[in-house]
Parts: structure tokens; C-alpha cells; sequence
């Protein structure tokens, strides 16, 4: 593994010391659920080892394919990578998008018939600034970039606000919708229930008038 690499695996172990983990099996799919305002960047870094640290295996089939479906359950994102990567996106739709894992191991990897755990920590919205970007001379360029990142992180905030007033807008129409049906059920139950009081009270005099009992 070369110097880049050993890298990205030392930035992915930082990223991940307190990221959510889950168990995989072999050729084993899992997914997740994320509620995702329209015209978000989604970046997601993961981690896959097997449980056992001992039988880490540089065998190219240990692997993860990671797919990203938008709410029409359409397929947005479909990549396979080693054991640890990242991945980018951007939301084309709100609601909930689902990322599913399946390890890619085979019976050539000396991971087969053991569990792996993979290791995942999704980012919503723009994200800090580049560091080289941090540590430029210009102090200028620095302030500017500044803003931009938190021009970026409004933009983000707007997005996640409108998105739950949009969630909060449906649930509100549904409540109207539901409450509109109860009532004209409970109206329709007591329309029936008086005709057939009426009915039955009829039906009852008719009967005393044949009986010449009134």
C-alpha cells in the first residue's frame, strides 16, 4: 500500500472512530435509511475489516459495493470499492434514500464464511474548508474561503428547514384529511343509527296497531 493510501486509511480510521458500524456477511447486502433534502451533497466514508484483526486479508475480492437509491427507489449511485473508500452525491429528490452495502468477498478471499464489520460515517451538506486552503499565506483567500464555507453551510440549514416545513406541510394535510373522514364517518353512524331507531320504532307501532293492542 503506498504512502497515499496508508493516508486515506489513517483519515478514514480518524473519521470513523465515532461513526455507526454494522456486521456483514459474505456476498451479504445491508441497508440504511437517510432523510435527505433535495440538492444536498451526501459524502460517505467507509471502513470494511473482518471481526477478527487477525485475518486481514490485501486480497483485492474484499471488498464493498455501495449503492445509493433515491426515494423513487431509482439507482443514483452504484460503485464497487476496496475495503475502505469514499463516496459523493447529490440529492436529486427529498425524502428517504437508501444506502445498501454488500460485501465483496468470495471463496477466494480468506475472509469467506466469517463476518466483517464495516465501519460508516455519512456527512450531509458542504463540509470544512480544504486544509492547504486553511493554511494559505493570504489571509485574504483564507477569509474568503471562510465565507464561502459558511455561505455554503446557510444554504444547507435553508434546504434542511424548507425540507421539514415541506414534511410538516404533508403531515398536516393528512391530519385535516383524517380528522374530515372521522367526522363524516361518525355522522354517517349516527344517521344510521337513528334510521333504524326510527325504523324499528315504526315497525314496533305497526305491530300493536295489527295486534290492536293501542
Amino acid at each position: 500500500m503506498g504512502l497515499q493510501g496508508t493516508g486515506f486509511l489513517l483519515q478514514c480510521y480518524l473519521m470513523l472512530a465515532g461513526a455507526m458500524y454494522f456486521d456483514l456477511g459474505e456476498q451479504e447486502e445491508k441497508c440504511i435509511i437517510e432523510e435527505i433534502p433535495e440538492s444536498t451533497l451526501v459524502t460517505g466514508h467507509f471502513l470494511l475489516e473482518p471481526w477478527d484483526l487477525k485475518t486481514f486479508s490485501h486480497s483485492p475480492h474484499f471488498g464493498v459495493t455501495v449503492r445509493v437509491r433515491d426515494p423513487n427507489q431509482e439507482v443514483q449511485m452504484s460503485k464497487r470499492f476496496g475495503k475502505f473508500g469514499k463516496f459523493t452525491f447529490t440529492a436529486h429528490a427529498s425524502g428517504q434514500h437508501y444506502f445498501c452495502f454488500q460485501t465483496n468477498t468470495t471463496r477466494f478471499s480468506v475472509f469467506a464464511q466469517d463476518k466483517a464489520k464495516l465501519h460508516l460515517d455519512i456527512q450531509m451538506g458542504e463540509h470544512p474548508t480544504d486544509p492547504n486552503a486553511v493554511k494559505a499565506k493570504d489571509n485574504l483567500q483564507t477569509l474568503e474561503n471562510s465565507l464561502s464555507h459558511l455561505i455554503d453551510q446557510m444554504m444547507y440549514i435553508t434546504r434542511q428547514q424548507e425540507y421539514q416545513r415541506e414534511k410538516e406541510e404533508v403531515f398536516r394535510q393528512i391530519s385535516e384529511e383524517t380528522n374530515t373522514k372521522v367526522l363524516w364517518w361518525a355522522v354517517t353512524q349516527t344517521f344510521i343509527l337513528l334510521s333504524v331507531g326510527f325504523w324499528q320504532m315504526k315497525r314496533l307501532k305497526d305491530f300493536f296497531i295489527a295486534k290492536k293492542l293501542v
